[in-house]
């Protein structure tokens, strides 16, 4: 039986979960909590690397954060609208299986995947909490964030990743078929652009006063029980 956990990532490619929230998840197992991954895709439309080598950055990239479970689904790469219920049932199948307090998922951005992974985890959260739909226990997620893959906008919250942010950019240095040029196809991410996340870190963290932060956007508005505790109060 799975072990359930506090947290579930999800993304839909390897290495989305670390662009956006490795110092989060770093953050979170540092302090004792559990969390497991989930990847929709094996990415094999990627112009870099291959299924093979892929699957061996994303193990390494996940020891480096302290992840101990990871979940791989093989739906289909810039497929995602079209996976059809029995591939949904497997995204539900998974949040029954480690039944999350908390599920995070890529908010829209230039990739069409990010979008529909994030929209295809939403509906998987819904159905997961219905008694009838499908197989195992139904299993209702308290809160679900969406995190930042390419470009930036304003989060509604924001995580300080100061004294973990080294875990994450060892990470995405674990992908080295997508972040570094070997004589591949140069793409977006080929072209300094661990640099660039690094950078969108810092500059969330300057907004709140931290080194460096991760930012995140809530499918509900937050419950805060009291107002001064984040003055010092």
């Amino acid at each position: 039986m799975a072990e359930t956990v506090d947290i579930l990532a999800c993304g839909a490619h390897p290495d989305d979960i670390e662009i956006g929230m490795g110092g989060t998840v770093a953050t979170y197992i540092q302090k004792g909590y559990n969390v497991a991954f989930l990847t929709l895709t094996l990415a094999e439309l990627s112009s870099n690397g291959d299924i093979a080598s892929r699957q061996q950055e994303a193990k390494a990239a996940a020891e480096q954060l302290g992840v101990r479970a990871r979940y791989q689904l093989e739906l289909p790469d810039r497929g995602l609208t079209y996976i059809g219920e029995e591939k949904l049932e497997e995204v539900v199948d998974i949040i029954r299986l480690t039944r999350p307090t908390l599920v995070f998922m890529p908010a829209a951005d230039r990739h069409p995947d990010h979008g529909q992974c994030g929209a295809l985890i939403k509906e998987a959260i819904f159905n997961a909490g219905i008694r009838r739909y499908g197989n195992g226990e139904p299993h209702k997620v308290k809160a679900a964030y969406s995190y930042f893959i390419n470009g930036f906008a304003k989060p509604d919250f924001v995580v300080d990743v100061t004294d973990n942010h080294s875990a994450k950019v060892a990470a995405l240095q674990a992908y080295k078929s997508q972040f570094v040029a070997q004589g591949g196809v140069q793409t977006p991410l080929t072209d300094g652009y661990i640099e660039a996340v690094i950078a969108r870190d810092r500059l969330f963290g300057k907004e709140v006063g931290v080194a460096l932060a991760e930012g995140f956007v809530a499918e509900k508005p937050l419950v805060m029980a009291n107002l001064l505790e984040g003055c010092g109060r």
